[in-house]
């Protein structure tokens, strides 16, 4: 990651992404497959990407990296023009706050990495198992075993509990079940008990990675708090904040590059996509404002060409 090769502006020609030229790479850095709360499988997410017209993306699952070897393997065996970014989404805890710290470039196998997502795993699943016990006595039975039966085998998340409380009637819809049962206070709610942001950002960097904050607007934290957060996370050795999503509120994009450049922070994008939607979609609106460095600048060019295997 630290090779001075320059790749390809980020400079979009417009805000549309209907109206990129062939020549601009669309690098969509944080997405989600099964192996988390997505709703597509690592195959299927990598074909849409493709539809998308996504040339680099990082697959960046919750506290878990067991989606990147069938997403890798199925571009290979698809000849997809798509480069494979391998990526996590860490859940951290920080003064009482959760936040999230995206790993890009990072070795899956590397053993730092490894050891801190075992950790998380078994943190992730006592917490979901106390959320099914509260649940339950809210007289909502089969909470638990609802949410492990829709993770498919991947981790077990707030998102698989609201979609089982949708299924059985206890809500009409996801919005509406964390606002009656999961969110803070609630009957469901679990206080979670991850990992630091220090000890994800020493995992990341171990394995070869980079960290970047995760969509730092969708924290509810004041400017004073936000900027208190970036000046940490950037102290303990942080590498980018994520500026552009495809979804964002007026002005949000500008002030958070204005955070970058603040705070000496290369600038990352990502759609933060889980399902496909009529409101985030994979590359949609995906560009950076000018005044900001990339986080993939500095990467080897060989990580940004389609022809070459996925890293």
């Amino acid at each position: 990651m630290t090779s001075p090769t320059t790749v390809l502006t980020t400079a979009a020609p417009s805000a549309d992404d209907q109206n990129l030229s062939p020549a601009f790479t669309i690098y969509d850095l944080h997405s989600h497959t099964t192996a988390s709360d997505g709703y597509l499988t690592p195959e299927a997410l990598v074909s849409r990407a493709v539809e998308m017209r996504v040339g680099v993306l990082a697959i960046t699952d919750h506290d878990s990296t067991e989606g990147l070897a069938r997403a890798a393997q199925a571009i290979a065996e698809k000849q997809l023009p798509l480069v494979l970014i391998n990526g996590v989404e860490i859940s951290t805890l920080w003064e009482n706050h959760e936040i999230h710290i995206v790993g890009l470039g990072i070795d899956p196998h590397h053993p730092a990495m490894v050891r801190l997502l075992s950790t998380q795993a078994d943190l992730r699943q006592q917490r979901a198992q106390e959320m099914g016990h509260r649940l339950a006595k809210a007289r909502i039975e089969g909470a638990w075993e609802g949410a492990l039966r829709l993770a498919q085998g991947g981790a077990v998340t707030r998102a698989h509990f609201a979609r089982y409380l949708v299924e059985v009637g206890a809500a009409d819809n996801i919005a509406q079940v964390f606002k009656k049962f999961l969110a803070k206070g609630k009957t469901g709610y679990v206080p979670p008990q991850w990992c630091t942001i220090e000890q994800a950002i020493d995992a990341i960097h171990q394995s070869g990675g980079q960290a970047v904050v995760a969509h730092p607007g969708r924290y509810d934290l004041s400017t004073k708090w936000l900027k208190r957060l970036l000046a940490y996370f950037t102290e303990q050795g942080g590498d980018a904040m994520e500026v552009a999503q495809c979804q964002q509120a007026p002005n949000e994009r500008a002030q958070l590059a204005a955070y970058a450049r603040d705070y000496q922070l290369l600038a990352s994008q990502g759609s933060d996509f889980h399902q496909p939607c009529s409101w985030i979609e994979l590359g949609r609106k995906l560009w950076l404002p000018a005044g900001v460095e990339p986080v993939w600048q500095h990467w080897p060019l060989a990580m940004t060409q389609p022809e070459i295997e996925p890293v």
